[in-house]
């Protein structure tokens, strides 16, 4: 039997009693949750999912400048997550519906002595209160300092700064509340307008916070220093441009664990702690003189202990060494970005040829 017309209940009902309950044949489709009543499905699927806040670093400098508008708002769908209070407003919904229909019910007395062949009845009808969008009630909730001036107003820094500290109130919170609602935290390279030591209180908070119960913390971001203050486990890096390649970062060519060469590999980041790290490397594995072995070398100044200057020859990472160690020594050229980057490419390649 053909069911007629699968927008009718009672045509898909007749359908289903056609055919002998051992000759249905069930399998899972998928459903338009835009269509007919499947919209009132998602909506009830929903307040089981975790909320899901994405702070941006675009700034937009409007008055509903989502930057700072997002954490009061995420604020108000957090508290109105506690079943208590949604109780609490539900009887208040309840107790409206209550009134509005006593209204309609005098009106409809009223109406009645006047001409009874108008109506028998008037029903208010108004959506039930579990259907209540109570988000909206705070939808224009928003946030001022002193004298009433919107933080909007305020330079992106500041407006930064607040969003750390909110996060940083939050995790307190989550730390030390109970059966708080599922949340994941998106934010958009945390380190935009800050101070290092801002953003290093930031990083901190997002720990926390990732650390308490019901809670995710996504984090985007293009700095190394960022980087460096998280632990291997907490770190995602995206290798391909089309952006779908997501591994996780841990050991890699190098054989210790290196934050430094995260960066390397993330942003090409070429710096002298990078470079000290490597050498110190070879040079603790008893093989600096096999690395040195055959490499061109260059003039370096050096001050003896009696202040006099000799003229030695270094490879290029034993003068970049030299500089680091030595920054007293103004006597030689600083060494170039790219000797920089060519040493450290050169190191690298010789740790991966021994497998040390």
């Amino acid at each position: 039997m053909v069911c007629e017309d699968k927008t009718k209940n009672s045509e898909i009902r007749k359908a289903i009693w056609g055919f002998h309950s051992e000759n249905l044949e069930l399998e899972d489709i998928d459903i338009e949750l835009a269509k007919i009543d499947a919209k009132n499905t998602w909506d009830q699927l929903k307040t089981y999912l975790p909320l899901y806040s994405l702070f941006q670093s675009d700034r937009k400098n409007s008055d509903g400048d989502s930057e700072i508008q997002n954490p009061m708002k995420l604020a108000v769908q957090e508290i109105l997550k506690d079943q208590k209070l949604m109780d609490s407003l539900n009887q208040v919904a309840a107790e409206v519906e209550t009134k509005l229909k006593e209204v309609a019910d005098q009106t409809l007395e009223k109406l009645n002595e006047m001409n009874p062949d108008i109506a028998n009845s008037l029903t208010p009808v108004i959506p039930s209160p579990e259907s209540l969008k109570w988000v909206d009630v705070f939808k224009s909730v928003s946030i001022t300092g002193d004298e009433d001036i919107p933080i909007n107003k305020r330079g992106s820094g500041v407006k930064r700064l607040i969003l750390l500290n909110f996060f940083r109130a939050e995790a307190e919170r989550r730390k030390n509340e109970n059966n708080v609602p599922d949340i994941i935290y998106a934010i958009e390279e945390p380190e935009t307008s800050q101070h290092p030591s801002h953003q290093r209180k930031l990083i901190e908070a997002f720990v926390e916070l990732s650390e308490s119960d019901n809670t995710q913390v996504l984090l985007t971001t293009h700095s190394p220093s960022i980087v460096k203050m998280l632990r291997f486990e907490h770190l995602k890096l995206i290798k391909s441009e089309q952006l779908k390649e997501v591994v996780s970062v841990e050991q890699n060519e190098l054989p210790y664990p290196s934050l430094n060469e995260v960066n390397f590999l993330a942003f090409g980041e070429s710096n002298d702690e990078y470079h000290n790290e490597l050498y110190g490397f070879i040079e603790s594995e008893e093989v600096l003189t096999d690395y040195k072995d055959g490499k061109d070398t260059i003039e370096y100044i050096k001050i003896s202990r009696n202040g006099e200057l000799m003229s030695e020859q270094k490879i290029v990472s034993e003068y970049i060494r030299h500089q680091i160690h030595h920054p007293e020594n103004t006597h030689n050229a600083r060494f170039t970005d790219d000797q920089l980057q060519t040493s450290i490419n050169d190191m690298r390649v010789f740790i991966e040829a021994q497998a040390l």
